[in-house]
C-alpha cells in the first residue's frame, strides 16, 4: 500500500480557465480560495492507493474477483482479451476541514460563500483524484501492466456495498478515511476508485456515466471513456 499526503491542490486550482462563469461567481471563488489558503483548509489533501493480486485467475464465467481477501463483484472490469491480473484499488480525500468551515459559513449567514467554498472543495476533490489515477497507472506501467476502466462504488456495474472492501484494500484508515452507516465516506469530500489491471488490457467500451441522467449537462460525463496516453496522462504528484 501506497500512500501521499499534503498534497498541493491550489496551485493548478488557480491556473484553471473559468470560462462561463459570471464575475460574480469568479468573484466569489477567489474569496473561497483565498479562505482556503488563510486558514489551511486542505493540508490534510491525500491519497492512498494499493495494487492487489487477484487470488483467482480471472475467467470469462467470472463476475466477481477475489483480492486481498475481499470479494469485489464487478464484472465490467472482465476485460475483452488481455489478462485481467489484479485491481488497483485508490482513496482520496481533502480532509474535513473545508467541509467543516462550510458549514459555519452557513451558520454566519454567509451562504453565498460558504456554496462558493463547497464547489470549489468538489473541483480539488476530482483533481485529486486524478493525481491519483495519474499515481496508480505510473505504477502500473513501472511494472509492464496496463489499466483500464473505473468504477466508483455506488457506480452502475459496482454496488454500493462494496465501499467497505475497496476502502480497506485502497488502505484508506491510513489517510483517515472511514465509514458512516457502512457506505457513506467520512471525510465529505473523500472518494475511492477501483481499476482494471492486468496485461494487454484493451480500451473500454463503457463508460461509469453510461446511465446517468445528467450525463450530457455534466463534464465528467463528456470525459473521454478511455484513458488517456500514458505520456499525456501522467502529471506532477
Amino acid at each position: 500500500m501506497s500512500c501521499v499526503i499534503g498534497v498541493d491542490l491550489l496551485h493548478d486550482l488557480k491556473k484553471r480557465p473559468l470560462n462561463g462563469l459570471s464575475q460574480v461567481r469568479i468573484r466569489l471563488r477567489n474569496d473561497a480560495i483565498a479562505l482556503i489558503e488563510a486558514e489551511g483548509l486542505v493540508e490534510d489533501a491525500a491519497y492512498s492507493y494499493n495494487i492487489v493480486a487477484l487470488e483467482r485467475p480471472a475467467t470469462a464465467a467470472m463476475t466477481s474477483f477475489l483480492a486481498g481477501g475481499e470479494t469485489i463483484n464487478a464484472p465490467l472490469l472482465l476485460p475483452a482479451s488481455g489478462e485481467l491480473t489484479a485491481l488497483g484499488c485508490g482513496a482520496c480525500t481533502i480532509g474535513p476541514q473545508l467541509g467543516q468551515r462550510s458549514t459555519s459559513l452557513f451558520a454566519e449567514k454567509r451562504a453565498s460563500l460558504a456554496i462558493a467554498l463547497d464547489e470549489v472543495g468538489n473541483e480539488m476533490l476530482f483533481a485529486l483524484g486524478r493525481r491519483l489515477q495519474d499515481r496508480m497507472l505510473s505504477e502500473t506501467m513501472r511494472k509492464r501492466l496496463t489499466m483500464a476502466g473505473e468504477l466508483h462504488a455506488g457506480d452502475p456495474g459496482l454496488d454500493i456495498s462494496a465501499q467497505a472492501a475497496v476502502l480497506r484494500l485502497a488502505g484508506g484508515d491510513s489517510i483517515g478515511i472511514g465509514l458512516h452507516q457502512g457506505h457513506l465516506l467520512t471525510p465529505l469530500k473523500s472518494g475511492s476508485v477501483v481499476y482494471g489491471v492486468g496485461k494487454n488490457l484493451p480500451e473500454v467500451s463503457w463508460s461509469r456515466c453510461d446511465s446517468c441522467p445528467s450525463k450530457e449537462k455534466c463534464s465528467l460525463g463528456r470525459r473521454p471513456k478511455k484513458l488517456p496516453p500514458p505520456a499525456l496522462q501522467l502529471a506532477a504528484s
